[in-house]
């Protein structure tokens, strides 16, 4: 049996730890709460057995085929920076030991030709979505999820990546970042990856750029959140690789980052008063995830300097309790259900599924930071839209010069 947390007692002691704040203990409750189906099952290597494949009217294929792989790849995605956090409190590090194995028994299932949880990792398109996001979880805790790997575990993974380039080629939007995200990968752990793909990615993104902080989804725009889900972290990501090889992308690395900041500036900004926001655009049932560039600020002590540590983990404290406190967001085992405030099934694309939802673990990338840090100690802040919606006079929103 895993760790529970606030179900028979609390795991955590609030007066054992000063520093261990209420919000903390709130977030890391949620994030067990929505890790430990997933992570219950693939060590045991019972994940294909167990997990429900919930999908809309009209799906596209068969998800039982690929939305296994999507869940530990977009779970960990998230979960990763506190995974590699070494500065712990004793009420944390019992239940972090137990999901770093728990994590690590994961990918050797996923690559394991003799495990009931081996993955698919080339049939059809979305698999390279999916080993993207996993690759982004181990290169964002690689002392945690890549160093303790065996090395048999680790030669499956890179063949599986390899034979992935091979396999498939990305769409000329977002995808094409999903490649370069491998590519960066094997770069990162000393294998070789392709600088030139990496190039293509980087070369596309900064041309789609629209300005004030937001990117195209491929030469269009749409109004939607994938520059949280998928654009600004993995452009990131894939920047500071391309920049540890050739100096001549640590211009674009620190551009990308400006612009991230003022996105993140505008996420805080439709955070509303009462802790809801926009619902738009496609893969709403991606929930937390919205908030990825936001929390990843945070996380990187980027946060901009029209917004405060206490305000930004207030407004997000509230929004994610009000996100997962809806009724039927789980399910009577605890996996994650269609919908954003709930189940909604009606709110999924054709392309979403069980496994699609965990990519709402990117919005909790702060628990990365330790317990002691002000992010986590400042005292409580009112976000910008209560102090306007209150009567509180403010300085005006200015766009990204």
């Amino acid at each position: 049996m895993g760790a529970t947390i606030g179900l028979t007692k609390p795991a955590f002691s609030v007066e054992a730890d000063k520093v261990f704040t209420d919000d903390r203990k709130t977030w890391l409750e949620l994030l067990y709460k929505i890790s430990h189906p997933v992570l219950d099952a693939m060590p045991q290597g019972k994940l294909t057995t167990l997990m429900p494949v919930e999908v809309p009217v009209g799906a596209y294929g068969d998800r039982d085929t690929v939305t296994y792989l999507e869940a530990i790849g977009r779970l960990l995605a998230g979960l990763a920076p506190w995974l590699e956090l070494e500065e712990v409190s004793v009420e944390e590090k019992d239940i972090q030991k137990e999901l770093r194995e728990k994590a690590l028994l994961s990918i050797k299932h996923a690559v394991d030709p003799n495990s009931p949880d081996y993955i698919n990792w080339t049939e059809g398109a979305q698999p390279l979505v999916y080993g993207a996001f996993l690759v982004h979880g181990i290169m964002r805790a690689p002392k945690q999820l890549w160093e303790p790997l065996e090395e048999e575990t680790k030669a499956r993974l890179i063949k599986e990546l390899h034979a992935q380039k091979l396999a498939i080629k990305p769409y000329y939007n977002n995808w094409i970042l999903f490649g370069a995200m491998i590519d960066a990968f094997l770069f990162s752990i000393g294998e070789q990856g392709d600088l030139m793909r990496m190039d293509f990615a980087i070369k596309k993104h900064m041309e789609w750029y629209l300005g004030d902080g937001w990117y195209g989804d491929g030469p269009e725009f749409h109004l939607d959140y994938y520059n949280s889900y998928v654009i600004q972290p993995m452009l990131i990501q894939v920047l500071e690789i391309a920049a540890q090889k050739q100096n001549v992308y640590k211009a674009d690395l620190e551009l990308a980052k400006k612009r991230m900041v003022r996105y993140s500036r505008q996420l805080e900004l439709m955070i509303s008063p009462e802790g809801t926001y926009t619902v738009l655009g496609r893969s709403i049932c991606y929930r937390s995830g919205a908030f990825q560039p936001l929390a990843e600020v945070a996380w990187k002590e980027m946060l901009p300097e029209e917004i405060s540590n206490g305000q930004v983990r207030a407004a997000l404290t509230t929004v994610y309790t009000r996100i997962f406190s809806a009724k039927d967001t789980f399910d009577q085992n605890g996996w994650l259900q269609l919908g954003l405030a709930g189940h909604q099934p009606g709110l999924a694309e054709p392309y979403i599924s069980t496994g699609s939802l965990y990519l709402c673990s990117s919005g909790f990338l702060p628990l990365g930071l330790p317990a002691s840090h002000p992010f986590w100690t400042d005292p409580a802040e009112d976000w910008t839209s209560k102090k306007i919606w209150s009567g509180e006079s403010m300085k005006r929103d200015e766009a990204l010069k």
